[in-house]
């Protein structure tokens, strides 16, 4: 483990890619909100998943910069590094499971082109601090116990073996030019503005329209929930306070069978398990379970503040009061894809 100095990073510009996505969004609203005079860049490939409309409420705002570009296109990382940036939050990424079984290849391009592409120019203007924000996922099955940051990588799917790709391209340029890298690798993460093919907001909206919602198998597998809002202060907390060259696992602490989450969602919504859940056949390779050990965020003095019960509440709460913003993302892209994705599993 590197020797902590005890002096928080103090940044003035920092560089979050993939900005208009359902984290980045939360990001940069916090930066320009929570960090006075604090300079933010968003560069943004604007793909299906990176919404412009999740920051239209601070366009307007002096100290934020929208760039449209690709992670993957060197100069454009370049133009947009030179500008004086002393900090790199890299979230550009491919992040559906489900979409990295029909077409892994652009997983690849954006998490390990991508990430090197960046790592790149961060190394070559001398960028102070660059973290990489990454996944449970990239631990694979973790049938007892929690995951802790020295242990081995075990990726199960293309979505996860990509992060896991881009942490060790990251760790490997620490090591080798001694760039002031960081991980956080976060637990599934809920909130408003997530793109409702993720799952709770896909179950949350089809229950709004008093559809049926799709449980994989028999709805068993654990995931340990964390609120957007405590993400990113995480995210941001181990960029002024994490060790360079050291990986921080940032969970919610909130354990729960999607069986679980599907019954409370259900609940929230005022419809009823019988006619509004159908069991689908199980994804391929459908880890069982994830869990982080975050005594080492602990220790650095992060913790999360929302309890779930509150937090899904509050967002089932956004959703049904935003439908203007969920419903075209639906019609553009959710049911051609979800059509085939459950082709033959009993839904429409």
């Amino acid at each position: 483990m590197s020797q902590s100095t005890g002096v928080p990073f103090v940044f003035s510009h920092v560089l979050v890619t993939g900005g208009c996505g359902f984290i980045g969004s939360h990001l940069i609203r916090l930066l320009l909100s929570e960090y006075p005079g604090v300079r933010v860049t968003n560069l943004d490939a604007l793909t299906y998943a990176g919404n412009p409309d999740n920051l239209r409420d601070v366009e307007g705002n002096a100290h934020y910069r929208f760039v449209h570009g690709n992670v993957c296109d060197a100069n454009a990382v370049e133009a947009t590094i030179a500008g004086g940036v002393d900090a790199v939050v890299n979230l550009a990424a491919e992040t559906h499971v489900d979409r990295s079984i029909l077409d892994p290849e652009a997983f690849l391009r954006t998490q390990i082109l991508g990430t090197h592409v960046l790592l790149e120019a961060a190394r070559s203007h001398g960028i102070a601090r660059f973290l990489q924000v990454s996944t449970d996922e990239v631990y694979g099955d973790v049938r007892d116990g929690a995951s802790r940051e020295s242990d081995t990588l075990a990726p199960r799917s293309p979505y996860a073996a990509s992060k896991a790709g881009a942490d060790l391209q990251v760790l490997a340029y620490h090591h080798t030019y001694g760039m002031p890298v960081l991980i956080t690798r976060g637990s599934n993460t809920y909130g408003s503005h997530q793109h409702p093919e993720k799952f709770i907001p896909l179950f949350i909206t089809n229950l709004i329209d008093d559809e049926p919602v799709p449980l994989y198998g028999d709805g068993n597998n654990v995931r340990d929930w964390l609120h957007v809002d405590d993400h990113t202060r995480g995210v941001l907390h181990v960029l002024e306070h994490g060790d360079p060259g050291e990986v921080y696992n940032i969970g919610g602490g909130n354990p729960r069978t999607n069986r679980t989450i599907t019954e409370q969602l259900v609940s929230l919504c005022g419809r009823a398990w019988e006619s509004h859940v159908r069991h689908v056949t199980d994804r391929e390779g459908h880890d069982r379970r994830y869990a982080l050990d975050c005594a080492k965020s602990r220790a650095l003095g992060w913790a999360p503040r929302r309890p779930l019960d509150e937090g899904l509440a509050a967002t089932v709460q956004w959703y049904a009061q935003n439908e203007a913003w969920w419903r075209p993302l639906k019609a553009a892209s959710f049911q051609a894809y979800y059509a085939r994705q459950y082709a033959g599993r009993g839904l429409s």
